[in-house]
Order: structure tokens, then sequence, then C-alpha cells
């Protein structure tokens, strides 16, 4: 006769399985300090996916009952992010950064986007005020990250975001593919007017050269003057240079009361760009990652396995740990549809220590984590 079961009995039973768990489990966490000392001495990632594949496939060999597996196969996907925080917070205590060189007397080589009047040309005026600057400056802004990735500048000057029309999406992609690191930022007030030779009315201006941001934030003018055609070009200044050279009646441009100045030009409409407080942040790039004692800003890059609440628990991590998110950009991710980089500013200091919590949490919760730069933001 089967003898009765007693709750009281399985109960201790289970108890001391816990027990074997616990102390399995601390075991398994001190060798995983091992493998952090490991990765740190050969500079190597925290995650290392093909390892992760292999522990959750044994899942289905190491049970008797296949009714288990599954179940086993969560508990170990949890281990295996608790043992990534664990290793993420024994690197984070080491980051390897140096202090951003601005003084006086160093001379500095900057690059740029544009020509001189440009409003990129102003946010490194602005930034690197009363340092030695050596300006260098390029066509394109694929140039300019190209030329911080070679060494051909120290640090270059990149439109990320306008208070209009949003973030500048190519720059958050070359930022990313050219393995760039923000150090900087740079708000500058946008005040477009619409320039032309001097002696042109503004009935006759059949042509209008900008760069399309310039035109995205001037758009309830242009439909006043619907025979004016929008022409893109490089950059608002490059706009007012080729006008200058033409000296024709019929060609404008839309650019900042700096570049009239520079290139000789009047100003047929001044301040035309929509939003009166129109203002866009400029990234301060460079090749490494710099140490800023004073630094009160992080972006980072994110992307994320496909599937639901992935991008609700990553974010979740900033709510948790205090950390106050101040935008993020979405980018498609190159051959895999649907799927994005998530580029994310949060205010904090990559030294707290609810900062390195948290962006070991979002490491751990993500498939690619990468800290960008820890910088001043700028106030406007």
């Amino acid at each position: 006769m089967m003898r009765e079961l007693n709750l009281a009995e399985i109960r201790g039973k289970i108890d001391k399985i816990d027990a074997e768990i616990a102390k399995l489990f601390e075991e398994r966490m001190n060798a995983v300090h091992e493998v952090a000392e490991y990765k740190k001495a050969k500079q190597l990632p925290v995650r290392d996916k093909d390892r992760e594949a292999i522990v959750l496939d044994n899942c289905k060999k190491r049970v008797q009952n296949s009714a288990y597996a599954d179940g086993l196969r969560k508990i170990m996907a949890q281990i295996i992010d608790i043992s990534c925080r664990q290793e993420e917070e024994f690197l984070q205590n080491e980051i390897p950064q140096k202090n951003v060189a601005r003084t006086h007397d160093e001379k500095i080589v900057v690059g740029y986007q544009g020509v001189p009047g440009a409003y990129s040309h102003l946010a490194l005026q602005k930034y690197f005020v009363g340092a030695n600057v050596e300006e260098h400056n390029y066509t394109l802004f694929e140039d300019v990250a190209q030329a911080v990735k070679e060494g051909e500048v120290a640090y270059g000057l990149l439109p990320i975001e306008n208070s209009s029309t949003g973030g500048i999406t190519e720059v958050y992609d070359l930022v990313r593919r050219y393995d760039c690191h923000i150090v900087g930022e740079k708000c500058v007030k946008i005040e477009h007017n619409l320039l032309a030779y001097p002696g042109t009315s503004l009935d006759k201006i059949t042509e209008v050269y900008s760069h399309p941001q310039g035109f995205a934030q001037c758009r309830p003018f242009f439909k006043q003057y619907p025979k004016m055609a929008q022409i893109p070009y490089f950059n608002t200044a490059k706009g007012a240079e080729l006008v200058s050279m033409k000296k024709t009646d019929y060609m404008a441009a839309v650019a900042g009361r700096q570049a009239a100045e520079l290139y000789g030009l009047e100003i047929l409409a001044s301040n035309i760009n929509a939003n009166t407080y129109n203002y866009t942040r400029f990234f301060v790039i460079a090749s490494e990652m710099q140490e800023i004692p004073e630094a009160d800003k992080i972006t980072l890059v994110v992307s994320l396995k496909h599937e639901p609440g992935s991008l609700y628990n990553m974010l979740g991590n900033f709510y948790h740990n205090g950390l106050n998110m101040l935008n993020i950009e979405s980018r498609p991710i190159e051959g895999k549809p649907w799927e994005y980089f998530f580029h994310i500013d949060v205010s904090g200091n990559l030294h707290d220590a609810n900062v390195k919590k948290a962006i070991a949490e979002v490491e751990s919760s993500s498939t690619y984590c990468k800290v960008l730069g820890n910088y001043v933001g700028d106030k406007i």
C-alpha cells in the first residue's frame, strides 16, 4: 500500500534541492568572474552568441524528461543574462578614455562639412572658441567621418538633429559605420535667409540652392513662391558660394547671415524658417573614446532580438536606474528587414554606479550594445 503523501516532507525535499541549486549557482558565478578576467586580458566582448547558443541547445540533452527541456532553457537564458551583467560590471571598472584637448597652445585639427559661413563652420568656431584650431573643410558628411577615422583630423563637426525637422539619419549611420566616438556637442540657432546677388529682386528668382534640411525648415515660405525651384545642394553656405560665383539675377540660396556677409550677397528675405526657435545640434566626433570628468550625457547604440517586449524591457533598464532618456532614433540594419539599430541619448556619467549598472543591463538584454560617447550636453 502506498504511503500517504506528506506535504511537509515534499517541501523539505525541495528545500534541499534548492540549497544544492544555490550552491551550484554560486560556483557558476565564481567561474563567470574568471571568464570576465580572461575577456578583459584578451579584450574580448562580453556576449558570445555562439557559446550562448551551445549552452541553450544543451538543455535538451541534459533532462531525462523532455517535457522539462523548455523550462530549463528559460532558466538558463536568465542565468546567461545574469552572468553577462556580472561580466559587464567587472569590465566597466576600467573605461579606456583620454582627455579632450582644448588648450590654447596645442594646435587642434578639426574638420567640418561645407565652406566658411556654413552652420557647421559656425558650430566649430563656437565649440572650439579660444583654441588654436586648424580648420579642414569637406564636401560630404561622409568625408568628415572618414577624415576622423583615418586620422587626417583630430575632431569632426557633424549635424545630428534639428529642432524642427528631427534627426539627420545619414549622420547616425556614418558615426556607427566609421566607428566614431562622440566627445562633445554644440547647439546653434538657425536663422535662414534668402540670399541673392546684389540688385536682384524677389520676383525674379526661379532657382534656389540649399541643403535639403534648409528647404525642409522653410516650407511655409516657399509655398508662397511656387515658381522658385528648390535645388538640393551640398550645404547652405555652399549654395551661397555658388550664387556669388554665378552673379545672376534668377538664382538665390537659403543660408545664414554670416554666409551673406562672407560671399557679398544681399538678403532678400530674412528669418524665413518656419520655427523661430530653430536649432541644430552638432556632434563633435573623434576616433577614440575620451574622458571628460564633467560629462553628463551618454550616447549609445543597441540592437535587439526581433521579439515582443525586447525594446520595452531594454528601455526599462534606464528607468529602473534613474536615468533620463533624452532621445531615441531607429535606423534599419542592412540585410535584416524590419530590424533596427537604436541610437539613444541618456543623462549621466559613465563613472556613476547607477549608469554602470544600467549599461550592463542594457548590454545583457541586447544583441549589440556600444557606448559612442560620454560628453557635456550643450544647453540652448
